[in-house]
């Protein structure tokens, strides 16, 4: 999608939901599309890099994405981003049920035509 007048950029949370988990030193983020429409802009927009990028702090050594189109769900696996698993972490927020609120921050462009349609604030 080219930026430019005919779309706009929001947050990720107005195209979609998150869901998290966490196992030891691994967390796994899902994310929903709020509508069917939205999934090829997820697809196209929300990938490995881009997560990784989001997460560089946090030092994953791996991020890996399975797509469910059936589902309009994605769901990404980010290795070694816990500080060692929340029972071994000094942390006090290293749960991995804290990073879908990152993520739901993260931009994608949109058409423009599809702002009534987003959930979430205008």
């Amino acid at each position: 999608m080219n930026r430019g007048a005919d779309t706009l950029v929001v947050t990720l949370d107005r195209l979609a939901h998150g869901r998290t988990g966490d196992k030891g030193n691994r967390s796994n983020i899902s994310v929903i599309a709020w509508r069917e429409e939205f999934w090829p802009v997820l697809v196209a927009q929300v990938t490995e890099d881009k997560v990784a990028q989001l997460f560089v702090s946090r030092h994953p050594s791996q991020v890996k994405r399975y797509l469910l189109p059936q589902l309009q769900s994605m769901n990404f696996v980010i290795d070694d981003v816990l500080d060692g698993g929340v029972n071994s972490a000094l942390n006090l927020d290293s749960h991995g049920k804290s990073f879908s609120f990152m993520l739901m921050g993260l931009p994608v462009e949109t058409p423009k035509a599809w702002k009534d349609r987003l959930a979430g604030p205008r």
